[in-house]
């Protein structure tokens, strides 16, 4: 065995020694600390949110994908959005029975208002109906949020005014742009209130969020305007292609509802745009707009039946590809009567 020998000892020694001590086999780091005991979950959220997202009129795609009459469509974006902060969503088909839209409701913890164009019959009367159910859960005491995106901003103002002609002309269509903040001091209960200052201050420095739209409100017109400065606070003003400032983010001071002129699902989820900012800081706001949503959303006392909630989720349809219309949208889901569940 001659040379073996001593190589054999020092192997068997090594081996008995790690055996007696199993940690001589790994790198000297520090030793983690494991428990089976882990906090219980705070008892007053709710870690299973549902946010019901309100369909838009058409097929998102100038009737590329569908020409039905009935065609009504939400772009996957806002599904992912809503999904990346932990939370599922509920299709709230707007030309549905409205018994139907009351039920599907009940079973969410907070509601979206999408971007589009549509400002006028059926789709804005059932928008104007399911801010005041929104108004009323809130009444009653549910903590029931509302994020109102770029169409949804400019429907909000109509509605709260009482006057379908507010709105004034932006050239903000595909444009990255900044957020100048009025109130920087005091964010606490506003959708900026866990933003990092870093990020905060890139707003206002950088084109980290992007606007799609033709009409909003200056802040000359929304001050002048008594219902509006009772219901909401600004927070921040942008400026269109042409240096008009407008109003781009709004609170309510007394219910959880936040409306926004931009598009903070497009920076992570859509492609169709040319000036859609990709960078890390403009999916940062992204993140943190959704983080701020659902994390409201979880104060919701509302808790459904699951099943029945299971049987109306977005996952009983299928998201059709439209990338490659040049609508914008690289995804949308497609909603006709008769593709409409009757579960409930």
């Amino acid at each position: 065995m001659g040379i073996y020998f001593p190589i054999l000892l020092l192997i068997s020694g090594f081996l008995t020694s790690a055996n007696r001590n199993p940690t001589a086999l790994l790198p000297s780091e520090p030793q983690l600390k494991l428990s089976a005991n882990c906090p219980a979950p705070d008892g007053n959220l709710n870690y299973r949110p549902v946010i019901g997202i309100v369909s838009h009129p058409g097929d998102g795609a100038k009737s590329r994908l569908s020409n039905a009459s009935d065609v009504s469509y939400i772009a996957a974006s806002y599904v992912k959005f809503v999904e990346s902060a932990g939370a599922r969503v509920i299709p709230l088909i707007y030309n549905e029975p409205p018994e139907i839209l009351i039920e599907k409701l009940n079973l969410v913890n907070g509601v979206l208002f999408t971007g589009g164009s549509s400002k006028t019959g059926l789709y804005f009367e059932v928008v104007k109906v399911i801010f005041q159910k929104v108004l009323e859960k809130n009444d009653a005491g549910d903590h029931f949020p509302l994020l109102a995106i770029c169409l949804g901003f400019e429907l909000l103002t109509m509605i709260i005014t009482k006057d379908n002609n507010i709105l004034e002309g932006f050239n903000a269509a595909n444009q990255a742009s900044k957020l100048q903040f009025l109130e920087v001091s005091n964010f606490e209960g506003t959708l900026f209130q866990r933003f990092p200052s870093e990020l905060l201050k890139e707003m206002s420095k950088d084109c980290l969020v992007m606007q799609n739209h033709h009409y909003g409100i200056s802040p000359e017109k929304f001050r002048a305007n008594a219902d509006l400065c009772n219901f909401f606070k600004i927070l921040t003003t942008s400026a269109d292609q042409d240096n008009k400032i407008y109003v781009s983010t709004v609170q309510a001071e007394q219910y959880p509802v936040t409306a926004v002129q931009w598009h903070p699902e497009k920076n992570a989820f859509e492609w169709g745009l040319s000036e859609i900012p990709h960078t890390e800081d403009a999916i940062l706001v992204t993140q943190n707009v959704a983080n701020y949503f659902i994390s409201e959303a979880r104060k919701s006392l509302n808790r459904p039946d699951a099943q029945k909630v299971l049987n109306n989720l977005i996952y009983n349809y299928s998201p059709s590809y439209s990338g490659k219309s040049g609508s914008g949208f690289d995804e949308v889901y497609i909603f006709t009567q008769n593709s409409g569940l009757s579960s409930l």
